[in-house]
């Protein structure tokens, strides 16, 4: 293997052994598959680089009817059809939006002077934009009545007893989707782990949610765009800016002028990355499988997050 096939065949290794294992067996087993398949890095090679990652080739193969559970019919697939795996992964990116993720924001959100303005950045279609909507349950802990209904395994910290009053929701992304398109709620679908049938239903009951009430989504950059949304923002609410698991697409300059652009506005900034994306100190590592990402306020780590929102730990 050439050094770029090298990196890529580490990509998916690492991708089986710190993103899947003990989340999705399947993906676990097509990693590592993937990791050892020089016809297929080879292929993946011809893409640039930001195209390459797992989760883009396996939601790609998924959308267009695919094997995922099968290495080795996987394997055939992906020879027979490169030209269309290869289409759909330049022109699409990973825009998982996972409403779990709301269960880790929450005891952040509730916390703060209400009422929120929230604005996301990376919204893909806006379904971590209605945490007033949703229902939680912590163990045996619950808040609220809504639905979908989102569990949460949380240590080390107060659970809130009551959700946030959202005043104001916005969402910014390059490419914005609708729930209510049935080409994107598809790849919404396709972006879920073959196992999780779980989050399957809770993406159907969240985008009822939105296709009741449609988020401002407005399509535009991170850096370039933020500050002229933030403003739109009224000013008798707290600013909320927050992303999840976005920040790992975007280039590390790109990264750090978006911190600054970030740092300057009003309010508050909730992040829930993994830690090598902001580059936290964070003490120990990760507690569970999965648990990779860190929930930050203001640039400050407060706890391990599952990816998906299913665990949080609280260290902060």
């Amino acid at each position: 293997m050439d050094d770029v096939t090298v990196m890529t065949a580490t990509w998916y290794a690492e991708f089986a052994e710190l993103e899947a294992r003990g989340v999705s067996p399947a993906y676990e087993r097509l990693s590592q598959a993937v990791a050892r398949d020089e016809e297929i890095l080879t292929l993946l090679d011809t893409l640039p680089e930001p195209k390459r990652q797992p989760n883009l080739l396996f939601g790609a193969v998924r959308l267009l009817g695919g094997p995922v559970l099968d290495p080795d019919a996987f394997h055939r697939f992906v020879l027979a059809n490169w030209a269309a795996v290869a289409e759909q992964m330049r022109g699409r990116a990973t825009q998982t939006n996972e409403a779990g993720r709301c269960a880790v924001l929450l005891p952040v959100l509730a916390a703060l002077p209400q009422p929120l303005a929230l604005l996301e950045v990376g919204a893909s279609a806006g379904l971590n934009l209605y945490p007033d909507r949703y229902a939680y349950r912590y163990g045996e802990h619950t808040v609220g009545s809504g639905a979908p209904v989102l569990e949460c395994a949380a240590t080390g910290m107060p659970l809130p007893s009551a959700l946030p009053r959202v005043v104001w929701r916005a969402g910014l992304d390059l490419n914005p989707l609708d729930v209510t398109d049935p080409a994107d709620l598809a790849w919404l679908d396709a972006l879920i782990w073959p196992e999780h049938d779980h989050r399957r239903s809770r993406l159907r009951a969240a985008a009822a949610v939105l296709a009741a009430e449609p988020p401002l989504l407005r399509r535009g950059d991170l850096v370039d765009d933020l500050a002229a949304l933030a403003a739109e923002a009224p000013a008798d609410a707290t600013l909320v800016v927050f992303h999840t698991a976005v920040l790992y697409q975007v280039p590390s300059a790109r990264r750090a002028a978006f911190t600054e652009v970030v740092r300057a506005l009003p309010g508050h900034w909730i992040s829930v990355e993994a830690p090598e994306v902001l580059d936290f100190d964070v003490p120990g590592s990760w507690p569970r499988p999965g648990a990779r990402h860190v929930l930050a306020l203001d640039g400050k780590p407060l706890a391990w997050a599952g990816a998906h929102g299913q665990t949080m730990d609280w260290f902060g």
